[in-house]
């Protein structure tokens, strides 16, 4: 049987194979993880064919940018499309209705490294946003509940910094 080639970032390798050490809060995620691949027989691994790197530029739909996004795994990587001006966030935030929110806790593999995936996307400033978790198909909302996300983050960290009076 013919596969399809696998494209991923090769710290997403232990992942694939079910073998990421989790640590802290995500080892819940991690234990749902084991649950699913015996409960729904995913057990395969694979290796990864083409190995993804931040900058690298895929041929498809006109051309991608492999634009890599630590946080949620050590591996996650968005897409970005110069030429329509649009990054495939995947699971760096979701995009519900009136709520925009980052991955839960147990879900990110290496959370202290989601600050500066959220800081490269604002740089790049892509016009257009689709993430992995959204409600409707529009570009434009993502990208103002992403910018929504941004603002209420900081002001999170602000209420953390300022003095105890």
């Amino acid at each position: 049987m013919d596969w399809a080639p696998v494209y991923a970032h090769p710290l997403e390798q232990a992942h694939i194979d079910g073998k990421f050490p989790y640590a802290g809060i995500n080892r819940w995620g991690g234990r749902l993880e084991a649950t699913a691949r015996v409960l729904f027989g995913v057990g395969q691994t694979a290796l990864i064919d083409v190995p993804l790197e931040d900058g690298d530029k895929l041929p498809f739909w006109g051309g991608l940018k492999i634009v890599h996004l630590p946080g949620h795994t050590l591996g996650h990587c968005g897409f970005y499309s110069a030429r329509q001006n649009l990054l495939f966030s995947g699971d760096l935030f979701a995009s519900y209705f009136f709520k925009v929110h980052l991955p839960p806790p147990i879900l990110n593999s290496a959370p202290e490294l989601m600050p500066a995936s959220l800081e490269k996307v604002r740089q790049l400033n892509p016009r257009y946003m689709v993430p992995q978790h959204f409600d409707v198909l529009d570009g434009l909302l993502h990208r103002r509940r992403f910018d929504r996300l941004l603002l209420k983050l900081a002001m999170r960290r602000k209420r953390r910094s300022a003095p105890i009076v």
